[in-house]
């Protein structure tokens, strides 16, 4: 939420989650040799992630298996001419590149030794992979997403001059009814829209609200205010006194959209992350962390929904 930069980077469904390189100086193996069909004993800690041969395979690619001291970990090595180990986890699982002159266990030692990261990595994969899936049950009629905290139903085909909220719109509850006008069954994307649009003017009402009752409350006053779309930050505050707050915090409960517009608010005296920063956030919202722990779970491209 600092002025130009996010709290949480976004992880895209698409794009390579990272990369590390390797510089292999020296053509010796290592002392670790992985043994062929011994694995240690199943663990007792935390589920294996599954890392699944992918049903095709490139004429270049083949398949290799190591035993990590947690679980199998299955990747896909490809030879090049680079002069580097590359390790990326992309929608395929692990993908290995290499040097053609590396033997296969100096390249299986490096997948060991960066274990932690490539699970870390890939139970990330799974996780956004789930969630994805998940959104594309949610967009219909019966379907649920979240508002200001709450879980709100959609039912389509009984609202045909526009959506109707059946329910408190500032204090919703669990399970009330979202009705938008549209045929019962619609596809996806225009019951996505719909709900959308409903929520973008929900958020323009309510985060409005709360910008004015803070900034009456703190002294303190932005020049202009707008909503965005950012995928990367949830507000953003310029030495302008301009602040932008995402759409897609009408989602969270009202304590958490408070802690975002108080943070802008905050850069309006200090355009940092300073212990005086931290300070002025603390007068404007007193007992602020709560809010800022809970959001830091999330990212503006983490939730299934959007």
């Amino acid at each position: 939420m600092k002025c130009g930069n996010s709290i949480l980077n976004a992880m895209s469904r698409h794009k390579q989650l990272d990369l590390f390189a390797f510089d292999l100086n020296s053509r010796q193996e290592p002392a670790f040799r992985p043994v062929a069909g011994v694995a240690p004993p199943p663990p007792a800690a935390s589920p294996a992630v599954p890392t699944p041969r992918p049903p095709t395979l490139a004429g270049d690619v083949r398949w290799r298996e190591v035993y990590a001291p947690s679980q199998v970990i299955g990747y896909a090595l490809r030879r090049s001419r680079r002069k580097s180990i590359g390790l990326v986890i992309n929608d395929d699982g692990l993908q290995v590149t290499a040097p053609s002159w590396v033997t296969l266990a100096q390249v299986d030692a490096v997948v060991l030794e960066k274990a932690a990261w490539v699970l870390e990595k890939l139970r990330l994969r799974q996780e956004r992979q789930e969630q994805l899936a998940t959104a594309d049950t949610q967009w219909q009629d019966g379907g649920r997403i979240p508002y200001l905290g709450k879980r709100i139903e959609l039912r389509l085909g009984d609202a045909p001059d526009g959506p109707v909220f059946e329910g408190l719109l500032h204090a919703p509850e669990q399970g009330d009814i979202l009705r938008l006008p549209l045929p019962r069954h619609a596809d996806r994307d225009r019951v996505r829209d719909s709900a959308h649009g409903w929520l973008q003017l929900q958020a323009t009402e309510w985060l409005g609200q709360r910008l004015d009752r803070l900034q009456r409350s703190s002294g303190l006053a932005a020049t202009r205010w707008r909503l965005s779309s950012a995928a990367t930050r949830w507000g953003s505050c310029n030495s302008e006194g301009h602040i932008m707050l995402n759409w897609r915090l009408i989602h969270f409960e009202p304590a958490v959209i408070d802690y975002v517009v108080a943070h802008e608010l905050a850069h309006l005296r200090h355009m940092n992350h300073s212990a005086a920063f931290w300070r002025e956030v603390e007068r404007i919202l007193p007992g602020f962390e709560v809010a800022r722990n809970a959001l830091r779970r999330h990212s503006p491209t983490s939730l299934p929904l959007l």
